[in-house]
């Protein structure tokens, strides 16, 4: 996910409490707030989320995490750092790669 806002986007995988629909919509880029709303909805039928509406004026929708979907937060949390530590070293690979300069170790 990027930032339409240049924020980072909320880690529902962690969160706590529920992150409002409105939340996901601003920070999700690359797809309509229908296609949204269809994605998580099929994450909700297969017991991923979990959904509340609060009935306030207009309704807040939040999203949580089922104890299901928790489980392998702790073991994709690894990895997502690492790739997130070594984005620019890939990235200046990938350039040197391009090049046909042999990247350095």
């Amino acid at each position: 996910m990027t930032a339409r806002s240049g924020r980072p986007p909320p880690d529902v995988r962690g969160s706590v409490g529920p992150v409002r629909f409105t939340e996901l919509d601003r920070t999700v880029s690359g797809i309509s707030r229908r296609m949204l709303t269809l994605h998580l909805r099929g994450l909700e039928r297969d017991g991923l989320l979990i959904r509340t509406v609060r009935p306030t004026v207009p309704p807040t929708v939040g999203y949580s995490l089922t104890p299901m979907a928790r489980e392998p937060h702790a073991t994709l949390t690894g990895p997502v750092g690492w790739a997130e530590r070594h984005r620019g070293d890939i990235t200046a690979a990938r350039a040197a790669f391009d090049a046909g300069t042999p990247a350095a170790p």
